[in-house]
């Protein structure tokens, strides 16, 4: 992982590699995906994104068990839209994504863009003690009540890489998936001009990300379309510099002494857009989910198992933060407990949820079984209206989502930070 210096670094792993294989199929591809637990604990696969059965969602006890150690369960959906997509266990995940159980899921469009190269970059960070072993402090109260576990060492596709190879003239379609427990990116691609086409694996209009820099918070994924306009024998660094005063170089762009073409590929790089229920906001349902809790936050106390409890007894039973006053334990990590729904939509309705951010923290929220547009924030309205199923959540801010709830089921809507979804920040939505 970190270079032939160190020792090698044990991990969890499907397929005895991280990130796992890259699954790519063609829109409209029936999936049928057998997975064997050989874990010493129980364990799901939830693949992120992707608009499947509630049964076939990968959330413990909503409503199937987890697979046992020593179990094999078959998932099984048809893969309704395009995009870059990724799974992951959604069974104590903190510490089971933190020791590299992710994987990329890619759904090509059935009319692709013109591009010289489709790659994807797996973004991950790890906590490493200097013999590069992953430290077992997973679920500490300071990450819990703070950012989450961020790592010390940052990973594309499970490797420190110093170089990527590329050549003068081509284009690149780059699949970005952040499978970090808490890390948000910022990248800059010195020297070139990036556009964005896909966020959360739907089309977006196509533009260059403000101020050329790429956010990509926790479970986020975002597709890029990259000019290589360099001359054969350059450098150019990607540059992470999400938090101040921490940046750091990723890797550097590496040009080969060739060229493959003297100007820029002349093809449209707009993406057909996939079959997502348009939102009617004019009959719109209408919920405010209020996000509290964490160090420097404003919260004094929850619900936490019907009961109200102050912030410093929630803590010393690693709870932090809540969702509208409820901290939840739930399916992930606490057993066959399933909370109550935080809200029931009746099926085919629009609903558009305020989430407003009472917290000194970013969160990512992410709803299950869905795709929502971001409709504004703290009241002015979205460029793109972005289609997401993951939308970060700055502090202090209010963010506008809809969607159409045509998936039945029990869905859960919670921070991605997963730190912050173990201690409280989740919820269940009924759509009946």
């Amino acid at each position: 992982m970190v270079g032939d210096e160190y020792p090698e670094t044990t991990v969890w792993a499907y397929e005895g590699r991280v990130p796992g294989p890259e699954i790519r199929v063609r829109q409209g591809d029936r999936l049928r995906i057998a997975v064997t637990n050989r874990l010493a604990e129980d364990t799901t696969v939830h693949w992120h994104g992707v608009r499947v059965p509630n049964a076939m969602d990968g959330v413990p006890h909503m409503p199937l068990p987890p697979i046992a150690p020593g179990e094999t369960f078959t998932y099984e959906f048809d893969t309704v839209d395009a995009g870059t997509f990724w799974y992951h266990p959604h069974m104590r995940s903190h510490e089971q994504v933190g020791r590299g159980l992710y994987g990329p899921l890619i759904v090509e469009e059935r009319q692709p863009i013109q591009v010289d190269r489709d790659i994807t970059w797996v973004l991950s960070d790890w906590r490493l003690k200097n013999d590069a072993s992953v430290t077992n402090d997973f679920g500490n109260m300071m990450d819990i009540s703070h950012n989450g576990r961020v790592g010390n060492t940052v990973t594309i596709n499970g490797q420190v890489l110093e170089e990527m190879p590329v050549q003068s003239g081509e284009r690149v379609r780059l699949r970005l998936i952040n499978a970090a427990n808490a890390r948000i990116f910022g990248l800059r691609f010195q020297g070139h001009q990036p556009v964005v086409v896909a966020i959360d694996g739907h089309p977006v209009e196509p533009h260059q990300p403000d101020e050329d820099r790429v956010v990509l918070a926790p479970a986020m994924r975002i597709d890029l379309v990259l000019d290589m306009t360099g001359t054969p024998g350059d450098r150019a660094s990607v540059v992470d510099d999400f938090y101040r005063d921490l940046a750091y170089r990723l890797v550097d762009l590496s040009y080969g002494s060739e060229r493959l073409r003297n100007r820029p590929l002349d093809a449209p790089v707009r993406l057909l857009a996939n079959p997502v229920p348009e939102p009617d906001l004019s009959g719109a349902a209408r919920h405010q989910v209020t996000l509290g809790g964490g160090m420097m936050g404003m919260m004094t106390g929850a619900m936490v198992d019907g009961r109200m409890t102050d912030m410093r007894t929630m803590m010393r039973s690693g709870m932090a933060w809540a969702i509208n006053g409820v901290a939840a334990s739930g399916p992930d990590d606490h057993g066959s407990h399933v909370m109550a729904p935080t809200f029931t939509l009746e099926r085919g309705r629009t609903c558009i949820i305020a989430m407003v951010n009472e917290t000194a923290w970013h969160h990512p929220m992410h709803l299950h079984g869905h795709t929502f547009r971001v409709l504004s924030r703290n009241g002015q309205p979205t460029r793109f209206k972005e289609w997401q199923d993951t939308v970060l959540v700055d502090p202090r801010e209010r963010v506008e989502i809809a969607f159409v709830a045509d998936n039945p089921g029990d869905w859960m809507f919670h921070c991605h930070i997963l730190e912050h979804q173990i201690a409280g920040m989740m919820s269940i939505i009924r759509v009946a």
